[in-house]
């Protein structure tokens, strides 16, 4: 009789265990894995791979992941960063990478694009999923889904993404079992580096707005930002990306010049320095404004980190051999990027959930109307 309890027992336990592997490997196999396609989506998780001893973190949207390059500020001036940004990323978000963040690493420099502010509250599951999923586990996390999610979304099925993927089956390709467990680097230190050119041709329309007042959760974690660096003893730096879409108003810029007197902060508007350095949104965008190319990024990184060097008093690392190497590698592959014409192609979210994939490829072109041609979202 105990023999036979003893056995059925080993039975269950063995069949929980296979039930809890097969579950793990289906929601590896069936999670985007945003490599060949929309590949914003890989660089949150790319952090945890890299270095943890930079001078310098960002912080932001697309106003910092694609107008930034680490590698230039390396090279130009032995700065050592790295770009936590992410596609759409709401304020909020950006307390609490930085929150997480400062678990790993304590810089000198945190460097906040300003755009996000415009948004007060939840927007989209699909940009959310692009910056919470990539997290790692911690009450960061957990605080940042809740602050995140629209009313559709469920808690849940952030801790257990298969309930969200779970109907990519009929979706699937080679590259989803290529990547189950491991993922190439699609970034340089969280920049994304474009090689298009596409200038601007005509200037955007500022529409009028019923109210431009930045709203009051925004101005809430824009405090907790600055609070947080100040009991770091890290410098806090609030920066707005050269890029003239989304517009920025006037009355934005009078509300962020305000705050960053009243708490003392340093504050950078590119938009008014863009003869200054030397950037010609004829030729350094890729998109007709909304992003810079990487010929546009380098510019506005030499620009940005004479300042940072100087203001901020970083040291150059460039002879110190325990960062050297690392960052010759990077340069390399830079190089070796930017002369591969295969890296032109962005493109879809493979997802079967009609959904998902159709708030994905809307949210997307409105964000970006004037580089919808580099974005072909489709669903299968």
């Amino acid at each position: 009789m105990v023999r036979s309890k003893i056995k059925t027992l080993g039975i269950v336990a063995v069949l929980m265990v296979l039930s809890v592997l097969a579950l793990y490997f289906a929601q590896a196999l069936l999670m985007p894995k945003y490599m060949s396609n929309v590949k914003e989506g890989a660089l949150i998780a790319e952090y945890y791979k890299a270095p943890k001893n930079n001078d310098v973190i960002f912080i932001g949207d697309c106003e910092v992941y694609e107008n930034i390059s680490p590698v230039t500020l390396w090279q130009e001036y032995g700065i050592t960063s790295y770009i936590r940004g992410s596609a759409q990323q709401l304020i909020w978000q950006s307390y609490y990478l930085l929150e997480e963040t400062l678990r790993y690493e304590t810089p000198k420099v945190v460097v906040f694009n300003v755009l996000s502010m415009k948004y007060n509250e939840p927007q989209n599951e699909a940009y959310n999923r692009m910056t919470l999923d990539g997290m790692k586990w911690s009450d960061s996390k957990a605080a940042s889904i809740r602050a995140s999610m629209t009313e559709k979304e469920s808690f849940i099925s952030y801790v257990f993404p298969l309930l969200r993927f779970h109907s990519r089956w009929s979706a699937l390709t080679k590259e989803d079992f290529r990547y189950m467990f491991s993922k190439d680097m699609v970034s340089y230190n969280g920049y994304l580096l474009q090689t298009k050119r596409k200038g601007v041709t005509t200037q955007p329309r500022k529409t009028p707005l019923a109210d431009y007042s930045f709203g009051e959760n925004a101005w809430d974690y824009l405090d907790k930002i600055t609070q947080l660096c100040k009991e770091k003893n890290i410098r806090l730096v609030l920066m707005k990306a050269p890029t003239i879409y989304p517009v920025w108003y006037d009355e934005w810029e009078e509300q962020i010049k305000d705050y960053a007197a009243q708490k003392d902060l340093p504050y950078y508007n590119f938009l008014e320095s863009i003869q200054e350095s030397g950037i010609d949104l004829t030729t350094d965008t890729y998109d007709a404004g909304l992003h810079l190319n990487v010929w546009g990024a380098e510019k506005l990184s030499r620009y940005f980190g004479q300042i940072l060097r100087t203001e901020c008093d970083l040291p150059d690392h460039r002879q110190d051999s325990a960062v050297l190497s690392y960052w010759k590698n990077d340069m390399k592959q830079r190089k070796e990027q930017q002369i591969d014409e295969k890296i032109l192609d962005n493109g879809a979210v493979y997802c079967s959930d009609r959904n998902f994939t159709c708030r994905l490829r809307h949210s997307i072109r409105q964000q970006c109307k004037k580089s919808a041609e580099r974005l072909h979202f489709y669903h299968r």
